[in-house]
């Protein structure tokens, strides 16, 4: 795994647009249905938008119906972070990249097999790279 990566609200803003501060810094919802990444079903992998951490591949994603794109596994299980979260009198878990400590979304036991899971991640947490990008350049 890679360092972890620490940055200042201010570094942060910098780097992301508002909407991703407020989902990945802030533990924010998009709305569903709404995020760019809900229907592409493309071969590649989706990386942290804030650290460019690889985290899921397409071939782990799947068509839940939940309204944000919905993996049924992480690319490793050290790439992200699962904490409990009692927000809104609810009880679920929250999944943060490992690396930058992101928020990412939930997971839920209500996914395929063979792991059972849907982690159901918000499209603004993440970027998508289709197989056969130029990613020399930045790192996974």
């Amino acid at each position: 795994m890679r360092e972890r990566v620490i940055k200042s609200d201010d570094e942060w803003r910098g780097l992301l647009t508002p909407e991703q501060f407020r989902v990945l810094r802030r533990a924010g919802t998009e709305p569903a249905f709404s995020g760019a990444l809900t229907d592409v079903f493309d071969e590649g992998t989706y990386r942290c938008a804030g650290c460019q951490t690889t985290l899921f591949t397409s071939e782990t994603k799947f068509h839940s119906g939940c309204g944000w794109p919905s993996f049924w596994k992480p690319i490793s299980d050290d790439v992200i972070t699962e904490h409990a979260d009692t927000s809104f009198g609810m009880a679920r878990t929250e999944v943060r990249c490992a690396v930058c400590e992101g928020h990412l979304g939930h997971v839920f036991n209500d996914g395929p097999p063979p792991t059972g899971l849907r982690y159901c991640i918000n499209s603004v947490s993440l970027e998508f790279v289709p197989v056969g990008a130029d990613t020399s350049d930045t790192p996974t």
